[in-house]
């Protein structure tokens, strides 16, 4: 495919209320809409929203919250006069090409030599889900699973009829929330750790959530899980500095008897420290310090034992990578969210649709925390093609796959 014509906007969605990790929070989400145009006429739209606290704690605290999303957004418009004019086999390819002088520009920009790789990617998703679309429109192809190159198939070989939503548990949800989300059905709880202060008092406040949440909710049960208890997925954003605070806090958990119901521990170290996890008792799993490929195979050698895969944060192309790399080493892969859209949740439900289930679940699983934070939410789901359809909001904490689905491919060809 050769791309003649690109063009940019940005929408502004307002939260409800601040969204909060790594210590901090931002109050809107930048959704940038990519328009290309190939040479034989053919036109794709792909949305993507912009992540900065995500991929890189240090510029996001370098700057205001708009001045963050501004950076990003520069880099987008820098790849899209890169790619105009230039040929692709596919996308993967084009997101080959983008990789490194992407990256450079937002070293310069942000004038920050040690910027984290996921700030190149994650400006790249709205261009990248456009290409894929043009790829397909170019292929004559209008289903997921045909768009795949053979590669990356094996890894994404299931196809579940129920996926468990998992809802997000910032600093900020009450108490009072969190058993409204036990109520709507929910049992596969993200909660976020690693507050605000230095590690010690991190550490206590961790402790005290956990505490808090475990207490209000110890005694829910569901069907879904191999114990009947509900499971709880903590995120640490790379928050932690040494192995010695979080297993302090993991045997918190074990005091409380809450440590047989976490089933995941996402990122629990900065990305730069070498330290082995293979003996803190829990799988734990790589979100931002996994670039690509080479730093899957990396954190397995460090003892990880699962990846968090964002196509809405990293690109679909490089999580295809992804894994790819995590099934030859037979490790489970999962979906995580980055704050999407309904238009973005639909390209990382078609992953997760794929995806094997994670060990301790009967069901596959997709986190998705749109609902409870968009202000708008309603709206942006009236507007998707298929609004009312079984597939395009969870109930009862799931969201149910019929044919419907696997025949639309969640509608990513007509949004």
């Amino acid at each position: 495919m050769k791309i003649t014509e690109t063009n940019l906007n940005i929408i502004r969605e307002p939260l409800v209320k601040p969204f909060g990790f790594k210590g901090s929070f931002f109050t809107e989400k930048w959704v940038c809409q990519v328009e290309l145009t190939s040479d034989s006429g053919n036109k794709a739209s792909g949305q993507g929203g912009l992540a900065v606290l995500w991929s890189d704690a240090a510029v996001f605290s370098a700057h205001s919250e708009v001045g963050g999303n501004i950076l990003m957004a520069a880099m987008l418009e820098h790849a899209l006069t890169l790619v105009k004019g230039k040929s692709f086999a596919d996308p993967v390819e084009m997101l080959e090409f983008l990789d490194a002088p992407v990256y450079d520009y937002g070293c310069k920009i942000t004038g920050n030599s040690q910027l984290r790789h996921t700030f190149a990617l994650n400006p790249l998703v709205a261009l990248d889900n456009a290409a894929w679309l043009l790829y397909a429109q170019e292929s004559n192809i209008d289903n997921f699973d045909d768009m795949i190159p053979d590669a990356y198939r094996p890894a994404l070989s299931a196809k579940h009829e129920k996926l468990a939503s998992a809802p997000l548990v910032t600093y900020k949800v009450s108490i009072e929330e969190l058993h409204e989300l036990i109520d709507e059905g929910y049992f596969f709880l993200k909660i976020k750790i690693g507050q605000a202060g230095d590690e010690q008092q991190m550490l206590a406040a961790d402790m005290a959530r956990l505490t808090e949440v475990h207490n209000a909710i110890a005694d829910c049960r569901t069907p879904y899980t191999e114990n009947g208890k509900l499971l709880y997925y903590l995120d640490a954003n790379g928050r932690y500095t040494t192995k010695a605070a979080m297993q302090k806090l993991l045997e918190h958990a074990k005091t409380i008897g809450a440590f047989e119901q976490i089933v995941i521990l996402e990122e629990p170290f900065d990305e730069n420290l070498d330290i082995n996890v293979d003996d803190l008792g829990v799988r734990v799993a790589g979100d931002e310090s996994c670039h690509g490929a080479a730093e899957v195979k990396q954190r397995m050698e460090m003892g990880y034992s699962a990846i968090a895969l964002k196509p809405a944060g990293k690109t679909l192309s490089m999580s295809l990578k992804m894994a790819k790399a995590a099934y030859e080493y037979g490790v489970p892969c999962y979906v995580a969210d980055s704050a999407c859209t309904p238009a973005t949740v639909e390209w990382n439900k078609n992953i997760a649709a794929r995806l094997a289930p994670l060990p301790g679940m009967k069901i596959g699983l997709l986190e998705s925390n749109g609902p409870h934070f968009y202000k708008h939410w309603k709206e942006l789901i009236a507007a998707q093609p298929y609004p009312v359809a079984a597939w395009v909001e969870a109930h009862n904490g799931i969201f149910e796959l019929n044919k419907d689905y696997y025949a639309k491919s969640g509608a990513i060809f007509k949004i």
